[in-house]
């Protein structure tokens, strides 16, 4: 999710002061989402369990070659020039659980917080899970009212939490990015998100069509807090981030300071070696240094493809996963932000970005997972 240039006009900064609330005017000043949004917003702390998972570190170099139908002149010809090129923060590549590329650009580390933007809607899926299988949630395909009554609209009468999951809810949301008075602009800037998922509308029949729009996941997390009666945080933090081993503490932004309500549908800001803890999480069916953490079947049932819904990239899109023919699959953000899976060849690759660029990356991991 995202929200393009910046102007410093005189006037922007009185129209700011004057609606110190209004979304529109928060976007005007700080426009296109990037990748130190995570300070501007108030955050829950996600603290991490007593140990870590460690990735085995690889005794040997690994030398990839770019893939041919990338390389363009000398400045790209290798792959770090490349990365660094198209605006790669952090690139990492773990297979068997060992961590065999490391590599960091535009001065930031291994400790270097980068925010995950729609990544997270990967994270909520998985929490979704666990709750389903604690009997939070009884069914999938219970209409989403059953925990949230107060959604005003009786058109989600007829919208299941499957709805939600799948992007098919028929719910109206304008997801454009460049426009300040969009839903995507609202929710992101917004301080009041309780109030603006309450007055969603649904407009076409539920489960008809995809249509990919991040306030799905904002009734998802909503619901969700109803049935375990948790914070979202706190429930993630004892569910996912603290059995999953993480190694160091992440955030999860919130509206504003007095509704506290959480980004949802985006906003998990954590360092770039947690984000392939998750990634190797699922590729080990859900299990973390032994311990089951998310079910395996739900693992299954969030990578299965079970209808015609696909992405602006014709990428099959599950339940907050896209999955690929050749059953790798991948986590997606705005700007970039990836968790790639190639299950076959038991690899995890983590691209976090200042920008997505043109490069189809699903594709360009692929190319690159061929070699190893």
């Amino acid at each position: 999710m995202a929200l393009h240039g910046r102007s410093y006009f005189p006037l922007l900064f009185i129209i700011l002061l004057s609606f110190e609330s209004c979304h529109v005017a928060r976007y005007v000043y700080w426009n296109y989402a990037d990748v130190s949004d995570y300070k501007k917003f108030p955050a829950d702390t996600i603290r991490t369990g007593p140990a870590f998972h460690t990735f085995k570190k690889s005794v040997k170099t690994t030398s990839l070659v770019l893939p041919a139908g990338y390389q363009a002149g000398a400045d790209s010809a290798s792959l770090d020039a490349f990365l660094e090129k198209n605006q790669t923060l952090a690139f990492l590549i773990i297979r068997n659980d060992t961590l065999i590329v490391e590599n960091y650009f535009r001065g930031y580390n291994r400790n270097s917080v980068i925010p995950s933007f729609s990544v997270a809607k990967s994270f909520l899926s998985a929490l979704f899970g666990i709750a389903l299988s604690e009997g939070y949630i009884r069914d999938i395909h219970q209409p989403v009212t059953d925990y949230l009554p107060e959604l005003k609209d009786p058109g989600f009468r007829k919208v299941t939490l499957e709805d939600l999951l799948t992007m098919r809810s028929g719910v109206s949301f304008n997801e454009g990015y460049n426009d300040p008075f969009s839903g995507a602009a609202k929710f992101y800037y917004g301080l009041n998100l309780r109030k603006y998922t309450l007055e969603l509308k649904v407009v076409s029949p539920p489960d008809s069509a995809y249509d990919y729009v991040s306030c799905n996941a904002q009734i998802l997390a909503m619901a969700l807090e109803k049935a375990t009666g948790r914070r979202l945080s706190d429930y993630f933090e004892e569910k996912i981030w603290k059995p999953m081993g993480a190694e160091q503490p992440a955030t999860w932004s919130l509206d504003s300071k007095k509704n506290r309500e959480a980004r949802a549908f985006c906003c998990i800001n954590a360092v770039p070696g947690d984000f392939a803890r998750f990634g190797q999480l699922f590729l080990d069916d859900g299990t973390s240094d032994g311990r089951q953490v998310i079910p395996g079947s739900w693992v299954k049932e969030s990578l299965t493809i079970r209808n015609d819904s696909k992405d602006s990239q014709g990428y099959p899109y599950a339940y907050y996963w896209r999955v690929l023919d050749d059953g790798s699959f991948f986590a997606k953000g705005i700007l970039g932000q990836f968790i790639y899976v190639y299950p076959s060849k038991k690899i995890v690759i983590v691209r976090m970005g200042e920008k997505a660029g043109t490069v189809v990356w699903p594709e360009f991991f692929r190319q690159l997972a061929k070699q190893l």
